[in-house]
């Protein structure tokens, strides 16, 4: 294996008036993916083990992000609701660093079956930056919703440091909503009305999961099925019973994993949703 670093380049222009020859500078800007080339294979595969790096260094810098940052010890954190399993720790996402990771992973899931595609690295660039942003709108809350980004995060080890990216594995959001007038599950068919209106008694929120994803270097270690345990776990903490969550028909692997950690298919009524997907309720 050999590491390519590809960095800007310039490119120059000749330009004749009449005696007098001028040259003029031009940038292009190129993305300095890190990418392996496997010296037996013409092919380009990423890294296994996580890793982002972000040309827009300016850019970052007025956000506050730095990538460079190592993970803070537990005990730092101040957090009292965690789920400890194996060598990991599931947990609600604190620093902006996790928020980016948890958006790039799920950029990396959304593209992962189209990895060949041109101008993939960009298109995964610009749908984490979206999802960064809009991860840190959600979990600010609205109108009484609530929403929490959920990691799982690499335990310490002594003697060992790891960065934020190279700690956060597993990712997903909980979202505690209000079903709306006449609901009984989320996307209901209800008799439509003039004016809709939103019970916020507690025994009208639910819990909704969304983007559960997990790096392909930490798959089949039970990461996914301990994240759902929490989120769970968190959404009965906050007086929720009900927690729900979509998942594609031809996801054969996620609705086994569903089923496996307590769902089930909702079959009463017909859901507002796409006819592509189940709604499935959690039911232990």
């Amino acid at each position: 294996m050999s590491t390519i670093s590809i960095h800007r380049s310039e490119l120059l222009r000749m330009t004749h008036n009449r005696s007098r020859i001028s040259r003029q500078r031009y940038r292009r800007t190129i993305p300095p993916w890190r990418m392996m080339i496997n010296s037996r294979s013409s092919d380009t595969t990423k890294k296994d083990e996580l890793s982002v790096k972000i040309p827009q260094v300016d850019q970052l810098r007025s956000e506050g992000l730095r990538f460079d940052r190592l993970q803070p010890p537990e005990h730092e954190l101040f957090q009292q609701d965690r789920l400890d399993f194996g060598k990991f720790v599931a947990r609600e996402a604190i620093l902006d660093e996790e928020y980016w990771t948890a958006a790039w992973l799920r950029a990396e899931s959304h593209w992962e079956e189209r990895a060949n595609e041109r101008y993939v690295d960009n298109f995964k660039r610009k749908f984490a930056e979206q999802e960064f942003n809009a991860i840190k709108r959600r979990c600010k809350g609205l109108q009484g919703q609530k929403c929490s980004c959920i990691v799982a995060v690499k335990k310490e080890e002594k003697h060992i440091k790891r960065s934020v990216i190279k700690s956060v594995v597993g990712t997903l959001d909980l979202n505690i909503r209000f079903f709306l007038q006449g609901e009984t599950f989320p996307g209901e068919k209800v008799k439509s009305q003039l004016f809709c209106t939103i019970n916020r008694e507690g025994s009208n929120r639910y819990g909704y999961i969304a983007n559960l994803c997990v790096a392909k270097s930490a798959r089949r270690q039970g990461i996914a099925c301990n994240m759902l345990r929490f989120a769970v776990e968190s959404a009965r903490l906050s007086g929720v019973e009900q927690v729900y969550v979509h998942v594609h028909r031809n996801n054969l692997v996620a609705q086994e994993l569903y089923q496996k950690t307590g769902f089930e298919v909702v079959e009463m009524g017909q859901s507002e949703s796409s006819d592509d997907t189940f709604l499935l309720q959690y039911t232990r």
